[in-house]
């Protein structure tokens, strides 16, 4: 069923009533108004009252058979068996794996690589809803103890727990503030590293989001013995990572200065706690990330001198360690580095596909991993020892698959397969490259039913990132097939800002550089009409968190090449994000309103600010959570009230607050069906000619 245009002018004329407040900010001089910053209170009465009217709104206009229909295939398309990528540790292998329609995926663990799984830890079992996650996981070396972490509601927020893997039960270890948490254990297995942030309380409001620091648990101890290892005062967006070394000698901590890639890197003797760690890269000039080491010698990746990555080593100990070549930047992307067999693994991007490579560890070329098609690697598992790698291999149409490469017979054989309720021969990939509005090549990737008529009317879902260095690359979503076949294509572009073709790819879309990025995006839109795949009415543009950003700018930028906008959990005021969770930690990516250099870019593209009277905006559906501390959802709502107040056509702006499921990780799969629904019934409801 649509609506004609009579019953979406009626539904615009009652969005429900937002007040104009007095709120006037002054920036170097320049006054800002900000009339909605009541709605960046969620429990003040008044904002509560908005989100309940808006959310009645948004469910009468996407609830009916039509949605109906669409949550009970999208049930049918999420119903697919998926294991994770396993970790071997002793004589056990560690995975996760999810029937189908499970909320959470279930750890499992199984005694060799033919032996009878048995559930470990099932987070469906500690919350009748589904919103408890396992976000974090580490093994001991000799299989015998885990330690895990548990979000509730989508927060990124984790608690640690120590299980033993024989019974099943816990210890009585029970940590708590830990966020974006890495754990590394000992090598007996007496205790681990891992990073936490302050109490709430204990600073002032905002703070328990900042200086993290990285301590000690010794096993049994209760948390207040916990050893302080390293900080840093001087920064409270430094955030810390550690790692330790197979043989459990060395624990390498790496500093990074927010968001950023750009990286410190410390060294210290791993079983001494209350040793000071030393220095090997400082200055936060490239990014290092931590491979691994053979004997003495640690390997990095890193950026530094080669935007595309390169291989380095450092032989410890050393006062003053220095970096030594081994593999040198190539024309492709290098994405991940491993050392697995006494074997550099590496994984590289090729126009924004993946590759395997290995290499001896001098360097030498020891030849390829044959992958299944073209898609993406999601991840290598393996220690320097074992003589065995474990991957994972995705593609538009291929869903999540692990696979296991033995050195000695190099063969590739499958360790889970992924069976989806979807027939990848029925469909086709392809990728295009077009132009920029200052000349650069961008490339796009699109995606439909194999033999579809390209007839210049079909609907066209187009969905981007671009920054933080985040690579887009095939991906399996179940979702996307209920548009795929309705006849529709799928359209994923690798805008600046990301990682797909190195630093320099990705600085092109930083800071005052941002609209380069908002530039790709409208230019692909363009290209997608020109090349009549589509028209300006039937084409819908997708964006989530940074990509909520991308999409918000592209629609009051260009609101007449849109025919629909899917905003979802997105940055859009550029003046005060900073100003909530840990929005400080993107200041290295967009900058902040508070330096005078940076306030005129940032307030000239900031979605919020740049919303104008009187115009005709495309339909638009706007999504965050109340429990998202990740990016604050007020500046969702105060998006929402803006345009729905200034927008002069009869197309519907709508906002959906969810509750209990954050900004996206761990959500749980009912309300990811859901979600989808409402937003797939949204957009046959508004492309509809």
């Amino acid at each position: 069923m649509s609506l004609n245009q009579s019953q979406m002018q009626t539904r615009q004329t009652k969005y429900p009533p937002a007040p104009l407040g007095d709120v006037v900010d002054t920036y170097h001089g320049t006054k800002v108004p900000d009339p909605y910053r009541w709605l960046e209170d969620a429990d003040a009465p008044e904002t509560v009252k908005w989100v309940d009217a808006q959310n009645a709104l948004t469910r009468s206009f996407v609830d009916g058979p039509d949605r109906e229909a669409l949550e009970t295939r999208l049930t049918d398309l999420y119903n697919y068996p998926r294991t994770g990528i396993p970790t071997k540790r002793g004589s056990q292998y560690f995975f996760t794996h999810n029937t189908g329609l499970q909320n959470q995926s279930v750890l499992y663990v199984q005694e060799g690589l033919k032996g009878e799984r048995r559930a470990l830890l099932d987070p469906n079992a500690l919350a009748p809803d589904g919103t408890v996650a396992l976000t974090a996981l580490a093994i001991t070396d000799d299989g015998t103890r885990i330690a895990y972490g548990l979000s509730k509601s989508g927060s990124d927020r984790q608690e640690l727990f120590v299980r033993d893997v024989a019974t099943a039960k816990d210890h009585p270890d029970h940590l708590k503030w830990a966020k974006f948490t890495t754990i590394s254990w000992l090598k007996d297995g007496a205790g681990f590293y891992y990073t936490r942030f302050p109490e709430p309380g204990t600073v002032p409001t905002g703070e328990e989001n900042y200086f993290g620091k990285l301590y000690f648990h010794r096993l049994g101890d209760d948390q207040a013995k916990d050893r302080l290892v390293y900080e840093r005062p001087d920064d409270g967006e430094i955030v810390l990572v550690s790692s330790i070394t197979d043989d459990g000698q060395t624990l390498v901590i790496t500093a990074f200065q927010g968001s950023s890639d750009k990286s410190e890197v410390y060294w210290m003797d791993a079983t001494q706690p209350g040793s000071t760690p030393s220095p090997i890269f400082t200055g936060f000039g490239a990014s290092y990330q931590f491979a691994d080491a053979v004997g003495s010698r640690l390997f990095f990746q890193t950026d530094q001198g080669a935007p595309l990555g390169r291989v380095v080593a450092v032989d410890l100990p050393a006062t003053t360690p220095t970096p030594i070549p081994v593999i040198p930047e190539s024309r492709n992307k290098l994405n991940a580095t491993g050392v697995i067999h006494k074997t550099l693994v590496l994984s590289y991007l090729e126009n924004a596909s993946s590759t395997l490579k290995l290499f001896d560890l001098a360097g030498k070329p020891a030849g390829d991993i044959a992958l299944p098609a073209i898609g993406s690697v999601t991840g290598i598992s393996g220690r320097t020892e074992d003589d065995e790698l474990f991957f994972g291999f995705t593609s538009f149409t291929y869903p999540p698959a692990s696979y296991r490469y033995d050195f000695k017979a190099r063969q590739v054989t499958d360790f889970a397969k992924g069976a989806s309720r979807i027939d990848p021969a029925a469909y086709e990939t392809k990728q295009v490259w077009y132009p920029s509005k200052d000349g650069t090549r961008v490339s796009m990737f699109l995606v439909h039913r194999k033999g579809l008529t390209l007839d210049g009317s079909r609907p066209v879902f187009l969905s981007g990132y671009g920054g933080f260095n985040v690579s887009v690359t095939p991906a399996f979503d179940p979702a996307n097939f209920v548009w795929l076949d309705r006849d529709g294509v799928y359209a994923r572009v690798n805008l600046r800002g990301g990682g797909e073709y190195g630093e320099a790819w990705h600085e092109a879309g930083m800071f005052e550089k941002k609209q380069n990025v908002f530039d790709d995006f409208i230019a692909a839109a363009e290209w997608l009409i020109a090349n009549k795949y589509t028209t300006a009415k039937r084409l819908a543009i997708e964006g989530g968190s940074n990509g909520g950003l991308l999409v918000g700018a592209a629609l009051v930028q260009r609101p007449d090449l849109f025919g629909a906008v899917i905003c979802r959990v997105p940055v859009v005021d550029m003046l005060r994000y900073h100003k909530f969770t840990v929005g400080r930690f993107w200041i290295s990516e967009y900058g902040s309103a508070d330096d005078p250099k940076q306030f005129p870019y940032l307030i000239k593209y900031s979605p919020l600010h740049n919303v104008k009277e009187g115009v005709r905006y495309p339909a638009t559906l706007i999504t965050t959570a109340d429990t998202d501390d990740r990016v604050a959802p007020g500046m969702a709502k105060k998006f929402a009230a803006r345009l729905q107040a200034a927008a002069a056509g009869p197309e519907p702006i709508l906002i959906r607050v969810e509750t209990k499921a954050g900004h996206g990780a761990g959500k749980p799969i009912t309300k990811v069906i859901e979600e989808e629904a409402d937003i797939y019934s949204f957009l046959f409801t508004v492309l509809r000619s």
